[in-house]
């Protein structure tokens, strides 16, 4: 069964979420404050974290950024903040995806599942699903199955849209893609703003 943390401080949406989640067969739990959301992100192992922005002692940017330097899971933000500038800024630091309130509850659960399925389709248990070659442009390689990106020797960590994003440019070369077209491709959604 797959794990989910749940990072919100408002009872009545974490609860909202819980509901949905499990009864789509998902477990999870939840975390009302930004710091023990780090602790149990860090801690424990979960397939996917939603995450809410305002959240007291640790805000979830912060959370974003924290989590990202420990784990590659898909990262769901969820916030009543709609200003580009937040999706903008949640996107940067590693989230997947970024949901804004009020939202369906069925859509949720369809964003949760589809992360997970690319997510899943990508890496099992650390083990490459398919044989890929290694890719070389110059001194950058990049390995499809292994989820890694080498500048010479040195290991260069990508969260897993960056990484996406990356591996999608080498392997379509000497094509210019709209900002759209890179949106729709790597996030799976219309681009923002």
């Amino acid at each position: 069964m797959k794990r989910i943390l749940i990072i919100e401080d408002d009872t009545v949406i974490a609860e909202l979420e819980r509901d949905y989640l499990e009864i789509n067969g998902y477990e999870v739990e939840i975390a009302a404050e930004g710091d023990t959301g780090l602790k149990l992100a860090c801690s424990k192992d979960y397939d996917l974290i939603l995450l809410d922005l305002m959240l007291p002692k640790v805000d979830g940017f912060e959370l974003c950024r924290e989590i990202r330097k420990e784990k590659e899971i898909p990262i769901l933000m969820v916030s009543a903040k709609k200003e580009s500038i937040d999706k903008i800024r949640g996107l940067g630091l590693g989230a997947d995806d970024f949901i804004v309130k009020p939202f369906d509850p069925a859509e949720l659960v369809a964003r949760v599942n589809s992360h997970l399925s690319r997510y899943n389709r990508l890496i099992s248990a650390g083990k490459p699903l398919s044989k890929q070659q290694e890719i070389v442009v110059g001194k950058l390689r990049i390995q499809p199955d292994a989820w890694r990106v080498y500048l010479g020797d040195k290991e260069i960590k990508l969260t897993n849209k960056e990484f996406e994003l990356l591996l999608f440019l080498a392997t379509n070369p000497n094509i210019v893609f709209t900002k759209e077209r890179l949106f729709e491709r790597i996030w799976g959604m219309e681009a923002m703003g």
